[in-house]
């Protein structure tokens, strides 16, 4: 009687072990951007798909979000508006109007959340190869399950996941726990300038970008930043005369040239390093809490400490990375 109880004793305790939870699995963030021109006489428009995935031990996705930044103006006449805002087709929902206008049975933003879960459990060779078929000027999935719930192109989803998966910047956390991952854009043309007689104008259509990995404690387990910054040159008859764009500025590394043509002692992608670093481990409304100082035209940190890691401007990082954290699931 007494070995049966020692058993008895024995099991239970297996089984309360392993109630306490899960073993600690490392995981890889990583973020992929695919920019296009889709700009034409009379519309300045740059396209750019971003996808962030949670990868396995063993290359497998985990997660993935995906949204797309159509920053889009119009240039008739070489009229531009610096003012402009942009709404990310994610963010438009219903609004984007695929249902209304374009005949489809879901919206863009539904379409992406079943690309993305269609992801989960595949490794980047496998995304890079799906099975598609043309239909007329788009690559779509070939399978006709697939196709039902997604029936859009899907080549700039295909790249930007597979550039996230191959993220040599990618950043590893380590949690037992369930987690969210969120990912945010936010665009801007204050910077872009009207043409003249004399010389072209500039549309410059800006984007951010930020993933975020969140933990059940609503605590940022890991985070990645990225920018964009695209120039597409007009004439005063409103025709695109040169797109201008050689990466993102984390793909561009040293090629950015902050410590070659400024006082900067780190170059941007190694800041930003530094600024995700720094977004660990806080919620996302500790890290718009960051105490923020004005340097010149740039917001930046108020530690030293801080800034003497991360001196670019931080607002935007703030925002996206936060962003991200607020809209993970």
């Amino acid at each position: 009687m007494k070995k049966i109880t020692a058993i008895l004793m024995l099991i239970c305790m297996v089984f309360a072990l392993a109630a306490c939870g899960a073993k600690p699995a490392e995981y890889k963030l990583g973020m992929g951007i695919a920019v296009k021109d889709n700009s034409k006489t009379g519309t300045a428009q740059v396209d750019a798909c971003a996808a962030a995935v949670v990868l396995d031990k063993d290359g497998k996705i985990v997660a993935c979000r995906i949204d797309v930044a159509q920053n889009k103006m119009d240039v008739t006449d070489g009229a531009v508006d610096p003012e402009a805002t942009f709404r990310t087709k994610a963010e438009k929902k219903e609004d984007y109007g695929m249902v209304a206008y374009g005949g489809a049975t879901y919206e863009w933003y539904q379409q992406a959340q079943a690309f993305e879960q269609y992801t989960v459990g595949k490794t980047a060779d496998e995304i890079a190869n799906i099975a598609t078929a043309q239909n007329g000027e788009h690559t779509v999935f070939a399978d006709e399950t697939l196709y039902a719930t997604c029936s859009i192109d899907i080549t700039e989803f295909q790249t930007a996941v597979v550039k996230a998966c191959n993220d040599e910047q990618g950043t590893s956390f380590t949690t037992a726990d369930p987690f969210t991952l969120g990912l945010a854009i936010k665009s801007t043309a204050k910077d872009t300038t009207a043409p003249t007689a004399e010389e072209d104008g500039v549309v410059k259509m800006y984007s951010d970008f930020g993933a975020a990995v969140v933990g059940k404690d609503g605590k940022i387990l890991a985070a990645l930043t990225d920018a964009i910054q695209p120039q597409i040159k007009i004439n005063a008859a409103g025709e695109n005369t040169e797109f201008v764009f050689n990466g993102t500025k984390r793909e561009l590394k040293e090629g950015y040239n902050m410590v070659a043509y400024s006082d900067a002692t780190l170059e941007w992608y190694q800041q930003a390093k530094n600024f995700t670093d720094y977004a660990a481990g806080k919620t996302a409304a500790e890290l718009r809490a960051t105490e923020t100082v004005q340097n010149g035209e740039h917001i930046v940190f108020a530690d030293e400490t801080l800034y003497a890691s991360c001196s670019i401007q931080i607002v935007d990082m703030i925002d996206v990375v936060a962003g991200a954290a607020e809209i993970a699931r």
